[in-house]
C-alpha cells in the first residue's frame, strides 16, 4: 500500500491484517509531546468548563446560533452537558455535579421534543448519569416514555437523505446521518443497562447496523455523513469524509462500548468497528496535531479544527486505557492532538477553532466556538486525564 502524505505526517501507516481490516503500523520512532500531568489536565478542563457554564445564555460569541441553541435539550448544548458528566466524575469540586442535577430538574428530565429524531436523544445520557448520581429513577421516567412510544411504532423508511426546503428530512425519523450514532445509541444502551430492559439495546443495535451498512465505506474505513455524499468529491478528486461527522461516530463508540456488557455477543461488532476506524484515523492526523475538516483532503492545505480533533483524541485515549488500542501506536497521536486542543483554548477559557453547525467540511476561524466543541474538549481531556499520572 502506498503511503499517503497524511500518513507520513501522522507518523504511521496502514497495513492489511489477515482479516482484511486495516491495522496501523507504528514507526520506529515517533516524536510527540509527553502526556501532561493530571493536575495540569484538570486545571485546563475546569477552566474551559467554567467558561462555558458562565456562557449558557450569552451567545454573543456565537452570532449564527439558532434560538434552540439556548436549550439544554438541543443537541448542540446537550453535547456539552453529556461531556460535563465526565468532568464531574473526576473533579474534586461538586459544582459540575450540582450543575447537571440542577439543569435536569429545570428541564424535567425530558428529551427533546421530536420523539424519533436522534439529535433530541443525546441529552438522555446526561439524565442517566444524574440518575446514577442521586436523581434516581425519576430522571429516567420521561425518556422511557418517549422511547417506549418509538419502540411501539418504529419507523421503517429508507435511509436516503433528501434535504427539504424547510424542516427535517423525512429520513431523520431513523439514523440516516452519521452524527446520529453519537446522539442516540449510547443513551439507549445505557438506559437498557440501568433498567434491565433489553428492548432499548435491541432497537439500538438493529438501527446502528442498518446505518453502518448504508453509510460506512469499507474501503476507506470511514463514514459518509449521509447519502448525498456518496458521489461527491473534493477539489483533488478525493471522497468527502467530514471530520466532525466521523468524530461523532468514533467518540460515540467510545461512550457506547462501556455500556455494553462484556459478555454480550453484540459487543464484539462495535469493538471491531472502533478498531477499524482508529486504524484509519491515526494515519490522517496532520503534523501539527489536528485532523483536517475534510479527512482525505491535502493536509498541507487544510485548516485547524478542534471539534473533530477533540472527538478523535477522546476515542483514542479511551481506547488505550480500555486495552483496545496499542499504546505505542496511538499515544503519540493522543499527545499531539491534546497539545493542539490546548493551543485552541483562548486566554479567557473559550475553545476556538470549532467548525460551526454544518453537514460537511467548511471554513473554520480561530474565534469560532460552540457548545459541542467544548463537549469534545471535555471528553478528550477526561480520557487524557485517565492516561496521565
Amino acid at each position: 500500500m502506498k503511503l499517503k502524505l497524511a500518513a507520513v505526517l501522522a507518523g504511521a501507516a496502514l497495513a492489511a491484517s489477515p482479516s482484511g481490516i486495516a491495522r496501523p503500523v507504528a514507526p520506529a520512532a515517533a516524536t510527540a509531546p509527553a502526556l501532561p500531568a493530571r493536575v495540569q489536565v484538570m486545571a485546563s478542563l475546569e477552566r474551559v468548563a467554567d467558561w462555558q457554564l458562565t456562557h449558557l445564555d450569552d451567545l454573543s460569541y456565537m452570532p449564527a446560533a439558532r434560538p434552540s441553541t439556548k436549550s439544554a435539550r438541543d443537541w448542540q448544548q446537550a453535547t456539552f452537558w453529556v461531556a460535563l458528566t465526565s468532568l464531574a466524575d473526576r473533579s474534586k469540586s461538586v459544582r459540575y455535579k450540582d450543575a447537571i442535577l440542577a439543569k435536569g430538574r429545570e428541564e424535567g428530565w425530558r428529551l427533546g421534543d421530536r420523539p424519533y429524531h436522534a439529535d433530541d436523544h443525546v441529552i438522555g445520557a446526561a439524565w442517566i448519569w444524574a440518575a446514577r448520581h442521586g436523581a434516581g429513577s425519576a430522571a429516567l421516567a420521561p425518556m422511557r416514555a418517549t422511547f417506549d412510544q418509538v419502540l411501539a411504532a418504529p419507523k421503517t423508511n429508507d435511509l436516503k437523505f433528501i434535504a427539504p426546503e424547510s424542516g427535517d428530512p423525512a429520513c431523520t425519523t431513523r439514523w440516516c446521518w452519521c452524527d446520529a450514532l453519537f446522539m442516540a445509541p449510547p443513551t439507549l444502551w445505557a438506559l437498557s443497562r440501568d433498567t434491565r430492559d433489553g428492548r432499548y439495546a435491541g432497537f439500538a443495535d438493529r438501527e446502528y447496523r442498518a446505518t453502518t451498512a448504508y453509510l460506512f465505506d469499507r474501503n476507506e474505513h470511514l463514514y459518509f455523513r449521509d447519502s448525498r455524499f456518496f458521489d461527491q468529491r473534493g477539489q483533488h478528486g478525493e471522497k468527502l469524509f467530514w471530520s466532525r461527522g466521523n468524530g461523532w461516530v468514533f467518540s460515540g463508540l467510545a461512550r457506547m462500548i462501556p455500556e455494553i456488557p462484556a459478555k454480550d455477543p453484540r459487543r464484539a461488532y462495535y469493538v471491531r468497528l472502533f478498531k477499524e476506524m482508529a486504524a484509519k484515523l491515526v494515519t490522517l492526523q496532520r503534523g501539527n496535531g489536528y485532523w483536517p475538516p475534510s479527512l482525505l483532503a491535502d493536509p498541507e492545505r487544510s485548516t485547524d479544527e478542534s471539534s473533530g480533533t477533540g472527538f478523535y483524541v477522546h476515542g483514542m485515549a479511551w481506547g488505550i486505557k480500555a486495552g483496545l488500542l496499542d499504546r505505542k501506536t496511538y499515544l503519540p497521536a493522543v499527545t499531539r492532538g491534546w497539545a493542539a486542543l490546548e493551543r485552541a483554548v483562548q486566554p479567557n477559557g473559550m475553545l476556538g477553532w470549532v467548525q460551526q453547525v454544518s453537514d460537511r467540511p467548511d471554513v473554520v476561524k480561530a474565534q469560532d466556538a460552540q457548545f459541542y466543541g467544548t463537549g469534545a474538549y471535555l471528553l478528550a481531556g477526561a480520557a487524557v486525564y485517565d492516561l496521565s499520572k
